[in-house]
């Protein structure tokens, strides 16, 4: 029997490795030339495919060769957020973790926990777990943006399988067995740029809570974009404006907390402040309870460049303002379930285009149809460009998972006897391309708790990390009897 302080200090340890690689979506070379090694350490036949994405074959424990053989599956690319002041590279600099007896937690930064402690636990199942069958570890890349390495993953590597465990959920106590569908909505528009004589200032949106876009898209949290956006709507309907930036969000599935533009415009100081004073009063009256603290940033800008065309601002902003962000429909079979939602997520401006991408999630694959019509018309009345990426599958339950069953009946074993909690949710997982892939697939996703992921206060709690492995080995121990 693995002692608990072992198992703890291993994962941790596989997992602290994994923080010392920066390996933000589209980076991820030298995490995956790490992990081939690492399998390969503890024991493991490692294929590493064009895409980066790894595979990693454990042969079974002594006596359980004829055992079904069980995928664990996770992803090695992670989120990069920076706390507002940190300075942070995430292509270059390291994560720094910081440990209390209660939380790992990150200084300034994502902690990339989602999926990096799912990956750590894989590791150390491989090296702990006493009675299992053939085992097949699967560690994608890109899951964050465009989830190319589930899609790209040959289908071989799914085959021959009955079993799969996704390690990419956030709570030991919910096994999850259903997920979103979703589509990558990407907007461009070319840019001109003239000089402007008058005064110009910078405007930011400070301190929303942002966090994950299909975990968190139901709190009722504010859209930095969205409202920094209409803000300058409100600006402009009291005298000219000219707009010299936009910029906003970090990533597409995650709800942006700060957004800033800079603006020219012949306004005074103390007319644009109360303005935005009364931007915060209308925020407060629909997200205060959710999103209690959000500040408007005024300064005047020195050096603020060339303002992009009347008629490109004019189109930017009606876009930003169309976009539907946040909750479209409840689930009509899971009380308390979205069912549709969409985030704007990421405004970029550089000299010559402006870029927007928007995430929509669905669980039913035609209303994610419809919104891809309704973003196409948008496209069309502000003159954008609209590339519409591959739409990820939703992932429906199955009712009589033998999976979910044995699992449960662990949870219960180590928990007292208490159920644990089944639910499909609205993020997307890589378990719906591999269900497209391998209909016959018998999986659940499970996880360790974690909280605020994608976030600058990311934390998993210390106190479910050996529970939670525990439960991935004990279930692979009944498959394999």
């Amino acid at each position: 029997m693995t002692d608990d302080k072992k198992l703890l200090e291993t994962v941790i340890a596989e997992f602290e490795a994994l923080t010392h690689i920066p390996r933000p979506s589209g980076h991820e070379r030298a995490v995956s030339d790490y992990l081939k090694k690492r399998f390969a350490a503890v024991g493991c036949t490692v294929t590493q495919d064009e895409h980066w994405n790894i595979i990693a074959e454990l042969p079974a424990s002594a006596g359980h060769e004829h055992a079904p053989l069980t995928i664990l599956q996770g992803h090695m690319d992670m989120v990069c957020v920076a706390a507002p002041g940190v300075s942070y590279d995430p292509v270059n600099d390291p994560i720094k973790m910081v440990r209390t007896a209660e939380f790992i937690s990150a200084e300034g930064t994502s902690l990339g926990g989602d999926d990096g402690i799912g990956v750590a636990e894989i590791l150390a199942a491989f090296q702990y777990a006493e009675e299992h069958g053939p085992l097949r570890a699967i560690v994608t890349v890109d899951e964050e943006v465009g989830m190319t390495g589930a899609q790209r993953l040959d289908p071989a590597h799914l085959e021959g399988a009955k079993y799969l465990i996704n390690c990419d959920s956030e709570d030991y106590h919910i096994m999850t067995v259903g997920s979103a569908g979703s589509v990558n909505l990407d907007y461009a528009r070319s840019l001109t740029r003239a000089e402007q004589e008058c005064p110009a200032y910078r405007i930011e949106v400070r301190g929303l809570l942002g966090g994950h876009s299909g975990e968190r898209i139901d709190a009722g949290r504010g859209n930095a974009i969205r409202t920094l956006a209409l803000a300058l709507r409100r600006i402009s309907e009291n005298g000219r404006i000219a707009l010299a930036d936009f910029s906003g969000g970090v990533a597409r599935n995650a709800i942006p907390s700060a957004a800033a533009a800079v603006i020219y415009t012949e306004m005074g100081e103390r007319e644009l402040c109360d303005i935005l004073v009364e931007e915060e009063k209308r925020f407060r009256s629909i997200y205060g309870a959710a999103d209690p603290g959000m500040k408007f940033a005024l300064a005047p800008v020195r050096d603020a460049g060339k303002a992009i065309g009347a008629e490109e601002q004019r189109d930017l902003l009606a876009l930003l303002t169309i976009l539907r962000t946040g909750v479209y429909e409840m689930s009509r079979l899971h009380a308390g379930l979205v069912e549709t939602s969409a985030n704007l997520g990421v405004v970029a401006m550089d000299e010559y285009e402006m870029r927007v991408a928007y995430f929509p999630r669905s669980s039913v694959n035609e209303q994610l149809d419809e919104i891809v019509m309704t973003a196409r018309a948008a496209a069309e009345l502000t003159g954008f460009n609209l590339c519409v990426g591959t739409q990820s599958p939703a992932w429906r339950e199955n009712e009589k998972s033998e999976l979910a069953r044995i699992m449960g009946e662990v949870y219960a074993a180590q928990n007292g006897g208490k159920a644990m909690t089944v639910e499909s949710i609205h993020a997307g997982l890589e378990t719906s391309w591999h269900a497209a892939k391998n209909p016959g697939l018998d999986m659940v996703s499970i996880g360790v708790t974690a909280h605020d992921i994608h976030t600058p206060n990311e934390r998993i709690e210390v106190a479910a990390i050996v529970p939670e492995t525990k439960l991935m080995m004990e279930t692979l121990r009944r498959i394999a009897k």
